[in-house]
């Protein structure tokens, strides 16, 4: 595989984009062009495709409003999409958000090896791929859903190039379904910047506000976070809960709304809906104490922004969560649906006001060393270093 195919790289998967690129998605393409010339295959906010050219070339396909339509289109006009673009650039290299969405690039690589033509496919895994839709919403069919996705994921992954871990657990569930196979590590993209300047101005001021970031489904757990904040509420009448993320699951979301209303805490227990990361640092800076009580995860970015911003993390033992989060330092851990768990952690941060703070600023520290746009792009760099010499069959 020569070096100017290699120069070129596309990124195949089911993110939405805008035109113009929000600013941290162009910082994070940005950065990315200096490895060489990006394309993008995704989709866009409105029910219309587009196509644009900002830091990377995107080809945005209609988001259409359900996700089986969505899903659907994806894989019927992905495959030719990246026909197209391994025909017309000689585009190499394919890095797919999932081993579902890589399925139209190992396809075109099959197609292509047929004609003598090298592709190669990464496939990224960002978070439990097996169980992961099921924690989102309700299925139906959800047995048939089950076989077909485990029948894809296989065929996927047994004929994948590398693979893109952004956890311990995540690396851990790709060894599984492929032993042996070639994993490269590095977390998530965010803005560091801006939670960073936010933790660099926090002050001694305690305002009680626990605050929560992410998208409002089932897997997140966030109907026990509630619970623990209404046991507590009584006794620290001044304490405050943000619930910060878009309603995903509009049924989920309505519940938890019905469960604050019934406790009286419609005006401590506030739901601003999804922001920009920029928008989420300003949150985030009004809080105290980070809270997250998921069920499962990869890594979430969300966890080592809270730290960034200067704030001690009670979260659930899942996944990629201990990795970050170190017990009694930089904040505490709990199983998921540990109710008592997390009203006893968030009481205690009340009571311990100090103690607190002191945990935010480890926190901050420990972000700062954790994440950085260079080693994150440094993760890409190994991943096409692997690309170019791939292990002996």
């Amino acid at each position: 595989m020569g070096t100017q195919a290699e120069s070129k790289l596309c990124f195949v998967g089911s993110a939405r984009y805008r035109e113009p690129l929000g600013v941290t998605e162009e910082k994070k393409f940005r950065l990315l062009k200096t490895l060489g010339e990006l394309f993008i295959i995704g989709f866009a906010y409105d029910g219309k495709p587009h196509r644009f050219i900002q830091d990377a070339h995107f080809y945005l396909l209609p988001g259409l409003p359900w996700p089986v339509l969505r899903y659907l289109t994806f894989f019927l006009v992905a495959p030719f999409l990246i026909l197209w673009l391994h025909i017309k650039y000689d585009m190499r290299v394919f890095i797919a958000q999932s081993p579902y969405e890589g399925l139209p690039a190992v396809l075109i690589k099959i197609l292509m090896g047929w004609a003598g033509r090298k592709i190669a496919v990464v496939v990224e895994n960002h978070g439990d791929f097996e169980e992961s839709l099921f924690m989102q919403r309700r299925v139906s069919a959800a047995a048939a859903y089950r076989v077909a996705m485990r029948h894809v994921a296989r065929y996927t992954i047994r004929r994948v190039d590398v693979f893109r871990a952004v956890s311990d657990s995540t690396r851990e569930q790709l060894e599984r379904w492929k032993p042996g196979c070639r994993v490269v590590q590095f977390v998530a993209w965010t803005d560091i910047e801006a939670f960073q300047q936010v933790g660099k101005q926090r002050t001694e001021t305690c305002s009680q506000t626990f605050a929560y970031a992410g998208v409002i489904i089932p897997r997140k757990g966030l109907i026990h976070l509630i619970n623990a904040f209404i046991t507590l509420a009584e006794d620290f009448p001044d304490a405050q809960l943000l619930i910060v993320g878009s309603e995903d699951n509009p049924d989920y979301a309505e519940q938890l709304k019905v469960c604050v209303r019934e406790a009286g805490l419609e005006s401590r227990v506030i739901f601003p809906g999804g922001m920009s990361q920029q928008q989420l640092a300003e949150y985030l800076g009004q809080a105290d104490v980070f809270v997250f009580p998921s069920y499962s995860e990869g890594l979430p970015r969300a966890v080592y922004e809270a730290m960034a911003a200067a704030l001690p993390v009670i979260a659930t033992a899942v996944s990629g969560i201990p990795q970050v989060v170190r017990e009694g330092e930089t904040g505490f851990l709990l199983e998921p649906g540990d109710e008592a768990g997390f009203a006893e952690k968030m009481r205690w941060t009340l009571e311990h006001p100090e103690e607190t703070r002191e945990m935010g600023r480890k926190a901050f520290s420990f972000a700062n060393a954790f994440f950085s746009g260079d080693s994150y792009r440094q993760g890409y760099r190994e991943i096409l270093d692997a690309v170019r010499n791939p292990l002996p069959k």
